[in-house]
């Protein structure tokens, strides 16, 4: 399996670009040769759905991607999105009711089917933190209510603004910390599947505040990376909080985006992206990027802005949803989204976006040593920053300065290169353990020079810990000259 040092590897797939793209596989991407299709057109991790499908169909699309792993030598990552405790109407009379502006409506825990007058709402802890005068909004906040009374498992309304409620419609309570789990006893079933199919990332819906975070990180033990789905007003407040517990962040506009006002998102946006950064925790900005190619072959121009802006701010990765899962234009969307990034990353306003808001090191050996190596790759005109990692820590940590040039990373842990795919700028090769200082330069001069990373008399800056595979140790700083 070993070819001159690499467990495997393959120079023809190296992205153009830094950021990374995340594909939701779904019915309209749902065999081997068309999930092939969206990893060739540039999706660097695949997300498996939990809120939809059943478990035979997302295990078929596990194998799916492994297979493509092995043909195509380059690490890809799987993120198993939980759906969370997505709160819902029940069923109402004739399939759907017409509420009027100004009108009486109930909300209860009766399990009658809904009419005109009320409807069934089967989660008794939405009631415990409901009050006078709270906004309650239903189907994605198209409907509004204003809470008038609030009694033992019954909310009375009045109708803010009408439209026509419809069965298993959600709901949101924008200014209420719910008294919920973030996890559901169907997202701990999904969790326990998720990790026997060999997850990289676990995605965890509708997190309010880091003890969400933590109870599952010690239900996952290790087994993969968390990553916090920001979604919720109540976690924005606890921003501080939550971000340090999670592995990564997802800035999930969807339902942000009906419990906030809009004019709130894109700062709210900026917000969380700058605050992961600092901390050097990647972060993916996801739903409705490219929604009008659900139905069109492409994109509308501000649907390009936005996805060029979560570039400008530097978010690691972007994410298609329904426009991959669902979609009529799957492959057509991650083609578009790939030239989208790779132009944006070319503008030099990029860089200059990248050096003004890069963060301070921290004041610890490993940050001096990484800061030091973004500076001499930049003084000396290196081809490429390698980076030996066995936690991934050594090579976030490169991510985080965000360097004018490739990041190399070389690890033996399989489960470390999948779950670097979803960070910005890192080019991951699985390769066996170095020993000693001069095994370590000889693979990383061949292996930027194979991979296309870097040409004969080009200079390599290399960064690792010392003694070699010990976690979060980096050390050493090397400059190294590709001399065949």
């Amino acid at each position: 399996m070993d070819n001159a040092g690499y467990l495997f590897y393959n120079p023809h797939m190296k992205r153009i670009r830094r950021a990374k793209i995340v594909a939701t596989l779904g019915p309209a991407s749902d065999s081997q040769e068309q999930i092939e299709e969206l990893f060739v057109a540039g999706a660097d991790v695949f997300r498996l759905n939990f809120s939809h499908g059943a478990y035979a169909e997302h295990k078929a699309r596990m194998n799916a991607v492994r297979a493509i792993e092995a043909k195509y030598g380059r690490p890809v990552s799987v993120l198993a999105d939980l759906q969370g405790p997505k709160l819902r109407v029940g069923l109402m009379a004739k399939g759907g009711i017409d509420l009027q502006k100004d009108q009486a409506f109930r909300l209860d825990l009766e399990e009658l089917i809904g009419d005109r007058d009320r409807a069934p709402l089967p989660h008794p802890e939405i009631f415990t933190a409901l009050k006078e005068n709270t906004q309650i909004l239903l189907n994605d906040g198209n409907i509004r209510l204003r809470v008038t009374e609030v009694g033992d498992g019954f909310a009375d309304t009045v109708v803010t603004a009408g439209g026509i409620l419809t069965d298993r419609k959600g709901v949101n309570v924008p200014n209420a910390v719910l008294p919920v789990a973030a996890m559901t006893d169907k997202d701990r079933a999904d969790l326990e599947f998720a990790l026997t199919l060999g997850v990289d990332w676990i995605a965890l819906s509708f997190v309010q505040r880091a003890e969400d975070v933590a109870e599952a990180r010690k239900i996952v033990q290790g087994r993969a990376a968390v990553l916090s789905k920001l979604e919720k007003p109540a976690a924005i407040d606890r921003l501080d909080e939550i971000i340090p517990l999670s592995d990564a962040v997802m800035v999930a506009r969807g339902d942000l985006g009906v419990e906030l006002p809009p004019e709130d998102v894109p700062g709210i946006q900026k917000q969380i992206i700058r605050q992961c950064r600092e901390a050097g925790k990647p972060v993916v900005v996801a739903t409705q990027m490219l929604e009008s190619m659900i139905s069109a072959p492409a994109p509308t121009r501000a649907e390009a802005s936005d996805v060029a802006t979560a570039v400008y701010d530097g978010a690691d990765a972007v994410m298609l949803s329904a426009e991959t899962a669902a979609g009529d234009y799957p492959v057509e969307a991650v083609s578009i989204m790939d030239r989208i990034i790779a132009r944006t990353e070319r503008d030099n306003a990029y860089r200059a976006i990248m050096d003004t808001t890069h963060p301070d090191p921290e004041q610890t050996a490993p940050d001096a040593i990484t800061a030091a190596a973004r500076q001499v790759a930049e003084t000396i005109g290196a081809a490429a920053i390698v980076t030996y990692t066995t936690s991934g820590s050594t090579t976030l940590r490169a991510a985080r300065e965000r360097p004018d040039v490739p990041i190399l990373c070389l690890t033996e842990i399989r489960a470390t290169a999948r779950r670097l795919a979803l960070v910005w700028g890192i080019h991951g090769v699985i390769t066996q353990d170095v020993h000693n200082f001069g095994d370590m330069i000889d693979k990383a001069c061949r292996i930027a020079r194979e991979e296309n990373l870097a040409q004969k008399g080009e200079r390599l800056v290399v960064t690792a810990g010392v003694p070699f595979g010990t976690p979060g140790a980096t050390n050493i700083l090397r400059i190294a000259w590709i001399n065949n």
